[in-house]
Protein backbone atom coordinates (compact mmCIF):
# COMPACT_ATOMS: atom_id res chain seq x y z
CA UNK A 1 0.00 0.00 0.00
CA UNK A 2 0.93 3.48 -0.43
CA UNK A 3 2.04 5.53 2.68
CA UNK A 4 -0.99 7.34 2.46
CA UNK A 5 -2.98 4.16 2.20
CA UNK A 6 -1.09 2.81 5.31
CA UNK A 7 -2.04 5.90 7.32
CA UNK A 8 -6.13 5.60 6.10
CA UNK A 9 -5.72 2.49 7.51
CA UNK A 10 -4.19 2.94 10.73
CA UNK A 11 -6.68 6.20 11.40
CA UNK A 12 -9.67 3.56 10.92
CA UNK A 13 -8.12 1.00 12.96
CA UNK A 14 -7.24 3.94 15.85
CA UNK A 15 -10.63 5.01 15.90
CA UNK A 16 -12.51 1.68 16.29
CA UNK A 17 -9.68 1.04 19.21
CA UNK A 18 -10.74 4.07 20.62
CA UNK A 19 -14.71 3.44 21.37
CA UNK A 20 -15.39 3.09 24.40
CA UNK A 21 -17.78 0.06 25.76
CA UNK A 22 -20.57 1.74 28.45
CA UNK A 23 -21.61 -1.32 29.20
CA UNK A 24 -20.23 -4.16 31.49
CA UNK A 25 -21.36 -6.57 29.14
CA UNK A 26 -19.90 -4.95 26.22
CA UNK A 27 -16.38 -4.97 28.13
CA UNK A 28 -16.53 -8.55 28.46
CA UNK A 29 -17.57 -9.28 24.80
CA UNK A 30 -14.90 -7.44 23.57
CA UNK A 31 -12.33 -8.31 25.97
CA UNK A 32 -13.58 -12.30 24.57
CA UNK A 33 -12.93 -10.66 21.24
CA UNK A 34 -9.58 -9.36 21.49
CA UNK A 35 -8.67 -13.22 23.14
CA UNK A 36 -6.66 -13.85 26.16
CA UNK A 37 -2.97 -12.76 25.03
CA UNK A 38 -2.95 -9.52 22.90
CA UNK A 39 0.25 -8.99 21.23
CA UNK A 40 0.44 -6.36 19.35
CA UNK A 41 2.30 -2.90 18.46
CA UNK A 42 -0.22 -0.18 17.97
CA UNK A 43 -0.40 1.70 20.96
CA UNK A 44 -3.87 2.76 20.77
CA UNK A 45 -4.74 -1.16 20.83
CA UNK A 46 -2.21 -1.10 23.81
CA UNK A 47 -4.15 1.13 25.93
CA UNK A 48 -7.37 -0.43 24.55
CA UNK A 49 -5.95 -3.87 26.34
CA UNK A 50 -5.33 -1.87 29.64
CA UNK A 51 -8.57 -0.33 29.68
CA UNK A 52 -10.47 -3.52 29.52
CA UNK A 53 -8.58 -4.96 32.65
CA UNK A 54 -5.45 -6.86 30.24
CA UNK A 55 -1.85 -6.52 32.40
CA UNK A 56 1.60 -6.25 30.61
CA UNK A 57 3.45 -9.16 30.49
CA UNK A 58 7.16 -9.03 29.64
CA UNK A 59 8.92 -9.57 26.81
CA UNK A 60 12.04 -9.94 25.37
CA UNK A 61 14.26 -6.90 25.19
CA UNK A 62 14.77 -7.68 21.78
CA UNK A 63 11.10 -7.13 20.68
CA UNK A 64 10.75 -4.14 21.81
CA UNK A 65 8.17 -3.02 19.25
CA UNK A 66 5.87 -5.82 20.29
CA UNK A 67 3.88 -5.77 23.42
CA UNK A 68 1.57 -8.83 24.94
CA UNK A 69 -1.20 -7.67 27.64
CA UNK A 70 -3.34 -10.90 29.58
CA UNK A 71 -6.58 -11.27 30.64
CA UNK A 72 -7.25 -12.70 34.05
CA UNK A 73 -9.45 -16.03 33.15
CA UNK A 74 -12.31 -14.86 34.83
CA UNK A 75 -12.55 -11.72 32.72
CA UNK A 76 -12.22 -13.09 29.30
CA UNK A 77 -15.08 -15.67 29.31
CA UNK A 78 -16.53 -17.24 25.37
CA UNK A 79 -19.46 -15.23 24.41
CA UNK A 80 -22.16 -17.13 24.09
CA UNK A 81 -23.28 -16.31 20.92
CA UNK A 82 -26.82 -17.45 20.22
CA UNK A 83 -28.24 -15.75 23.49
CA UNK A 84 -26.21 -12.61 22.86
CA UNK A 85 -27.31 -9.16 22.07
CA UNK A 86 -26.42 -7.53 19.40
CA UNK A 87 -24.76 -4.67 21.23
CA UNK A 88 -22.61 -7.45 22.55
CA UNK A 89 -21.90 -9.28 19.28
CA UNK A 90 -21.07 -6.20 17.76
CA UNK A 91 -18.64 -5.47 20.65
CA UNK A 92 -16.87 -8.80 19.87
CA UNK A 93 -16.59 -8.30 16.40
CA UNK A 94 -14.64 -5.21 17.22
CA UNK A 95 -12.68 -6.44 19.67
CA UNK A 96 -11.96 -9.86 16.78
CA UNK A 97 -11.06 -7.30 14.19
CA UNK A 98 -8.25 -5.38 15.87
CA UNK A 99 -6.59 -8.34 17.38
CA UNK A 100 -7.22 -10.26 14.32
CA UNK A 101 -7.70 -8.71 11.26
CA UNK A 102 -6.29 -6.26 8.62
CA UNK A 103 -7.70 -3.68 5.79
CA UNK A 104 -6.07 -3.11 2.60
CA UNK A 105 -6.49 -0.23 0.34
CA UNK A 106 -4.04 -0.99 -2.05
CA UNK A 107 -4.74 -0.06 -5.58
CA UNK A 108 -8.47 0.89 -4.84
CA UNK A 109 -9.69 -2.16 -4.23
CA UNK A 110 -10.78 -2.43 -0.37
CA UNK A 111 -9.64 -6.26 0.64
CA UNK A 112 -10.24 -7.21 4.60
CA UNK A 113 -9.84 -10.32 5.91
CA UNK A 114 -9.20 -12.06 9.43
CA UNK A 115 -6.21 -14.48 10.13
CA UNK A 116 -7.47 -17.03 12.71
CA UNK A 117 -6.79 -20.36 13.58
CA UNK A 118 -8.19 -23.18 10.78
CA UNK A 119 -11.09 -24.65 13.19
CA UNK A 120 -12.10 -21.12 14.29
CA UNK A 121 -12.76 -20.04 10.28
CA UNK A 122 -15.88 -21.38 9.75
CA UNK A 123 -17.53 -20.50 13.05
CA UNK A 124 -16.21 -17.01 12.45
CA UNK A 125 -17.94 -17.02 8.96
CA UNK A 126 -21.40 -18.33 10.30
CA UNK A 127 -20.92 -15.29 13.00
CA UNK A 128 -20.98 -13.11 10.47
CA UNK A 129 -22.99 -14.67 8.51
CA UNK A 130 -25.61 -14.07 11.04
CA UNK A 131 -25.04 -10.62 11.48
CA UNK A 132 -25.56 -9.78 7.46
CA UNK A 133 -22.49 -9.86 6.57
CA UNK A 134 -21.61 -13.44 4.68
CA UNK A 135 -17.68 -14.17 4.29
CA UNK A 136 -15.46 -16.69 2.22
CA UNK A 137 -13.42 -18.58 4.28
CA UNK A 138 -10.62 -20.79 3.45
CA UNK A 139 -6.81 -22.15 4.63
CA UNK A 140 -3.64 -20.41 3.97
CA UNK A 141 -0.25 -21.82 5.02
CA UNK A 142 -2.08 -23.67 7.84
CA UNK A 143 -4.53 -20.40 8.75
CA UNK A 144 -7.61 -19.91 8.56
CA UNK A 145 -8.53 -16.68 6.66
CA UNK A 146 -11.88 -15.07 6.96
CA UNK A 147 -12.46 -12.30 3.81
CA UNK A 148 -14.33 -9.38 2.27
CA UNK A 149 -13.36 -8.33 -1.10
CA UNK A 150 -15.88 -5.91 -1.79
CA UNK A 151 -15.87 -2.20 -0.96
CA UNK A 152 -19.95 -2.12 0.12
CA UNK A 153 -19.36 -5.26 2.48
CA UNK A 154 -16.31 -3.71 4.06
CA UNK A 155 -17.63 -0.37 4.78
CA UNK A 156 -21.00 -2.09 6.69
CA UNK A 157 -18.93 -3.85 8.71
CA UNK A 158 -16.44 -0.87 9.62
CA UNK A 159 -19.49 1.63 10.18
CA UNK A 160 -20.84 -1.46 12.19
CA UNK A 161 -17.78 -1.55 14.92
CA UNK A 162 -17.73 2.12 15.34
CA UNK A 163 -15.55 2.98 12.42
CA UNK A 164 -17.18 7.04 11.33
CA UNK A 165 -14.75 9.70 10.45
CA UNK A 166 -12.00 7.83 8.81
CA UNK A 167 -14.64 5.25 6.67
CA UNK A 168 -15.90 8.44 5.40
CA UNK A 169 -12.11 9.20 4.26
CA UNK A 170 -12.07 6.00 3.03
CA UNK A 171 -15.46 6.40 1.01
CA UNK A 172 -14.43 9.66 -0.68
CA UNK A 173 -11.48 8.87 -1.88
CA UNK A 174 -12.73 5.65 -2.92
CA UNK A 175 -15.03 8.09 -5.10
CA UNK A 176 -12.73 10.29 -6.17
CA UNK A 177 -10.49 7.44 -8.12
CA UNK A 178 -13.13 6.25 -9.56
CA UNK A 179 -14.05 9.85 -10.88
CA UNK A 180 -10.32 9.90 -11.83
CA UNK A 181 -10.53 6.75 -13.80
CA UNK A 182 -13.52 7.70 -15.44
CA UNK A 183 -12.53 11.08 -16.81
CA UNK A 184 -8.94 9.00 -17.76
CA UNK A 185 -11.36 7.07 -20.02
CA UNK A 186 -13.05 10.15 -21.41
CA UNK A 187 -10.00 12.15 -22.03
CA UNK A 188 -8.53 8.98 -23.84
CA UNK A 189 -11.77 8.56 -26.02
CA UNK A 190 -11.72 11.96 -26.77
CA UNK A 191 -7.78 12.20 -27.56
CA UNK A 192 -8.33 9.14 -29.84
CA UNK A 193 -11.31 10.32 -31.74
CA UNK A 194 -9.53 13.87 -32.34
CA UNK A 195 -6.18 11.75 -33.37
CA UNK A 196 -8.55 10.19 -35.91
CA UNK A 197 -10.60 13.18 -37.04
CA UNK A 198 -7.23 15.09 -37.63
CA UNK A 199 -5.48 12.06 -39.90
CA UNK A 200 -8.57 12.11 -41.63
CA UNK A 201 -8.83 16.20 -42.23
CA UNK A 202 -4.93 15.60 -43.32
CA UNK A 203 -5.64 12.91 -45.88
CA UNK A 204 -8.69 14.57 -47.22
CA UNK A 205 -6.34 18.09 -47.74
CA UNK A 206 -4.02 16.28 -49.19
CA UNK A 207 -6.74 14.66 -52.24
CA UNK A 208 -8.26 18.36 -52.21
CA UNK A 209 -4.82 19.37 -53.43
CA UNK A 210 -3.83 17.37 -55.84
CA UNK A 211 -7.46 16.85 -57.59
CA UNK A 212 -7.02 21.25 -57.64
CA UNK A 213 -3.25 20.85 -59.37
CA UNK A 214 -4.51 18.22 -62.22
CA UNK A 215 -7.94 20.09 -62.68
CA UNK A 216 -10.36 17.14 -61.94
CA UNK A 217 -11.47 18.69 -58.82
CA UNK A 218 -13.39 21.45 -61.22
CA UNK A 219 -14.79 18.29 -63.10
CA UNK A 220 -16.69 17.14 -59.59
CA UNK A 221 -20.39 17.88 -59.46
CA UNK A 222 -21.22 21.24 -57.53
CA UNK A 223 -21.79 19.20 -54.19
CA UNK A 224 -18.41 17.74 -53.89
CA UNK A 225 -16.86 21.04 -54.94
CA UNK A 226 -18.98 22.54 -51.96
CA UNK A 227 -17.53 20.37 -49.68
CA UNK A 228 -14.00 20.47 -50.94
CA UNK A 229 -14.30 24.17 -50.48
CA UNK A 230 -15.41 23.73 -47.12
CA UNK A 231 -12.64 21.44 -45.92
CA UNK A 232 -9.90 23.89 -47.32
CA UNK A 233 -11.65 26.82 -45.64
CA UNK A 234 -12.21 24.67 -41.93
CA UNK A 235 -9.69 21.97 -41.46
CA UNK A 236 -10.47 21.45 -38.18
CA UNK A 237 -14.14 21.20 -38.46
CA UNK A 238 -15.69 17.79 -38.18
CA UNK A 239 -18.21 16.46 -40.42
CA UNK A 240 -21.35 17.03 -38.28
CA UNK A 241 -19.89 20.85 -38.31
CA UNK A 242 -19.31 20.95 -42.74
CA UNK A 243 -23.44 19.40 -42.68
CA UNK A 244 -24.57 22.30 -40.78
CA UNK A 245 -22.60 24.91 -42.46
CA UNK A 246 -23.79 23.46 -45.95
CA UNK A 247 -27.31 22.77 -45.33
CA UNK A 248 -25.87 18.62 -46.25
CA UNK A 249 -26.68 15.72 -44.35
CA UNK A 250 -23.53 14.16 -42.45
CA UNK A 251 -23.87 11.32 -44.75
CA UNK A 252 -23.57 13.40 -48.00
CA UNK A 253 -20.46 15.16 -46.50
CA UNK A 254 -18.58 12.03 -45.39
CA UNK A 255 -19.51 10.77 -49.20
CA UNK A 256 -18.29 14.12 -51.06
CA UNK A 257 -14.96 13.47 -48.98
CA UNK A 258 -14.51 9.85 -49.63
CA UNK A 259 -15.05 10.79 -53.31
CA UNK A 260 -12.04 13.04 -53.16
CA UNK A 261 -9.74 10.53 -51.14
CA UNK A 262 -10.29 7.85 -54.20
CA UNK A 263 -10.35 9.93 -56.95
CA UNK A 264 -6.83 10.96 -55.73
CA UNK A 265 -5.42 7.31 -54.79
CA UNK A 266 -6.97 6.42 -58.60
CA UNK A 267 -6.22 8.37 -61.48
CA UNK A 268 -9.85 7.79 -62.60
CA UNK A 269 -12.02 10.67 -63.68
CA UNK A 270 -15.04 7.79 -63.49
CA UNK A 271 -15.36 6.95 -60.18
CA UNK A 272 -18.83 7.84 -59.16
CA UNK A 273 -20.36 7.81 -62.70
CA UNK A 274 -19.25 3.51 -63.05
CA UNK A 275 -22.71 2.20 -61.90
CA UNK A 276 -24.45 4.13 -64.38
CA UNK A 277 -22.35 3.76 -67.24
CA UNK A 278 -22.23 -0.09 -66.83
CA UNK A 279 -26.51 0.17 -66.45
CA UNK A 280 -26.58 1.94 -69.58
CA UNK A 281 -24.44 -0.09 -71.31
CA UNK A 282 -26.22 -3.60 -69.86
CA UNK A 283 -29.24 -1.91 -71.43
CA UNK A 284 -27.57 -1.51 -74.99
CA UNK A 285 -26.24 -4.53 -75.30
CA UNK A 286 -29.17 -6.24 -73.93
CA UNK A 287 -31.53 -4.05 -76.95
CA UNK A 288 -28.97 -5.32 -79.75
CA UNK A 289 -28.94 -8.88 -78.45
CA UNK A 290 -33.23 -8.60 -79.01
CA UNK A 291 -32.87 -7.49 -82.45
CA UNK A 292 -30.54 -9.81 -83.47
CA UNK A 293 -32.56 -12.57 -82.34
CA UNK A 294 -36.27 -10.93 -83.77
CA UNK A 295 -33.99 -11.00 -87.19
CA UNK A 296 -33.33 -14.14 -86.96
CA UNK A 297 -36.60 -16.09 -85.72
CA UNK A 298 -38.15 -18.45 -88.00
CA UNK A 299 -41.48 -17.16 -89.84
CA UNK A 300 -44.76 -19.32 -88.93
CA UNK A 301 -46.13 -22.16 -90.48
CA UNK A 302 -48.20 -21.39 -93.47
CA UNK A 303 -46.66 -17.72 -94.30
CA UNK A 304 -44.16 -17.99 -96.29
CA UNK A 305 -43.02 -14.83 -97.96
CA UNK A 306 -43.06 -11.22 -97.08
CA UNK A 307 -45.93 -10.18 -94.38
CA UNK A 308 -47.45 -7.77 -97.13
CA UNK A 309 -47.44 -9.22 -100.10
CA UNK A 310 -50.80 -11.76 -102.01
CA UNK A 311 -50.68 -15.50 -100.81
CA UNK A 312 -48.51 -17.52 -102.95
CA UNK A 313 -51.04 -20.15 -104.59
Amino acid sequence: MAPSDRDLVAAVRAEIAAVDPARPCDRAAEAAGLGPVVVTRESTIARLAVRLGATPVPTNPSSRLTRRFAFEPHVVTELDWPAAADHCRTAWLRGRFLARGSLSLSGGRTHLEFVVPVEDAPRLARRLADVGLPASWRVRRGQGVVTWKGSESVGTFLRRIGAGAALLEVEARAVARALRGELNRVLNAESANLARSVAAAGRQLGAIEQLASDGRLEQQPYTVRLVADARRQTPEASLADIAARLNLTRSAVQRALERLERLALHDDAGIGRRTARRRSSARGSGATRGAAARAVRPEPAGRAGPAWGPPLP
